[in-house]
C-alpha cells in the first residue's frame, strides 16, 4: 500500500489474530487511501464478526470509513453477551465442530450442523437464508461478505467451546428439548407407541421415553445419562436457570 499512514491498536482479546508486532500498543499501517476501515482490519488478521466497536480518534465509525493520514483507530472486542437483532437466535456449525453442536442442542439450542464439508460458499449462503450465526474456526470461512452473522469458536476443547458461545451470545436453555442427532424437538411418548422399536432390555428396563418429531429418534434415561446430565447441570449452574425439562436424555 502507498497512501495515508495511521495508527491502530487491537483489544487483547483480538491479539490471537495479529501479528505479534501488532500486540501491544499501537503501530503504524500505511493504507491505500480509498478501502473501508473494515477492509484494513480484516488484512491485518481480525474477521470483523470478532470486532466489537471501531473508534477512529476515541469515536466510534462504522466499518465503512474510510481511513484518513493521521487517525488514530482503536478496534474493541465484541460486547459480551452479544446482541443478534433481526432473527430468533440460532446457529449453523461447521463440519470440524460436532461435538459443539450436538451440546449446544443438549442443552435445548437450536444449532443446525453440516457434518459433511459442502464448502464455504454453501454455508455462508446458509446461514444467511436461515439467518443463522456461523460458528466456525475458519477465518476464511468467517470474512465471508455473504455471512448473516458468524462467530470464531477459540478454542479446540469441546468444554471451552461450549462455555465460549454460552458466555457470547446467553441463549435461553430447555434442556432435553432438541434431538441432538437432527436437532429436531422431541416430544413425550408412552412405551405403547415405540415399543416396536425398543431392544427387550430396554422395553423392560425403561418406562419414560421421548421421540424427535423430524426423525423419530427415541430417547430414553440411557447408560450414560449421568454424563449428559453433568453437561446440563454445569451450562444451568454458570448461564441460568433452564426451562422445565421433559423426562427424556439421550439413549
Amino acid at each position: 500500500m502507498n497512501g495515508p499512514e495511521i495508527q491502530i491498536s487491537f483489544a487483547p482479546g483480538l491479539a490471537v489474530f495479529v501479528a505479534a508486532e501488532r500486540r501491544s500498543g499501537r503501530t503504524a499501517v500505511v493504507t491505500d487511501g480509498v478501502s473501508s476501515l473494515g477492509h484494513v482490519v480484516e488484512s491485518l488478521g481480525v474477521p470483523l464478526t470478532e470486532a466489537g466497536r471501531l473508534l477512529v480518534d476515541g469515536s466510534p465509525v462504522s466499518p465503512s470509513h474510510v481511513p484518513a493520514a493521521g487517525e488514530t483507530v482503536g478496534v474493541e472486542e465484541v460486547v459480551r453477551p452479544q446482541p443478534v437483532p433481526g432473527a430468533p437466535l440460532r446457529f449453523l456449525l461447521d463440519v470440524h465442530l460436532g461435538t459443539l453442536a450436538r451440546r449446544l442442542r443438549l442443552l435445548g439450542v437450536d444449532a443446525a450442523y453440516e457434518n459433511e464439508d459442502i464448502g464455504d460458499p454453501a454455508l455462508a449462503t446458509l446461514s444467511a437464508r436461515e439467518r443463522r450465526v456461523m460458528l466456525s474456526r475458519d477465518r476464511g470461512l468467517l470474512r465471508r461478505r455473504e455471512l448473516w452473522a458468524g462467530a470464531y469458536v477459540y478454542s479446540d476443547r469441546p468444554d471451552d467451546q461450549l462455555r465460549d458461545v454460552l458466555e457470547r451470545f446467553a441463549p435461553a436453555l430447555a434442556p432435553w428439548t432438541r434431538c441432538t442427532a437432527c436437532n429436531g424437538l422431541l416430544t413425550d411418548t408412552g412405551k405403547d407407541e415405540v415399543r416396536e422399536r425398543l431392544e427387550r432390555g430396554t422395553e423392560k428396563t425403561y418406562d419414560v421415553f421421548a421421540r424427535c418429531e423430524e426423525c423419530e429418534r427415541v430417547y430414553w434415561r440411557g447408560a450414560h445419562h449421568a454424563r449428559l446430565e453433568a453437561i446440563v447441570d454445569e451450562a444451568v449452574r454458570e448461564f441460568g436457570a433452564a426451562a422445565a425439562p421433559t423426562s427424556s436424555s439421550a439413549p
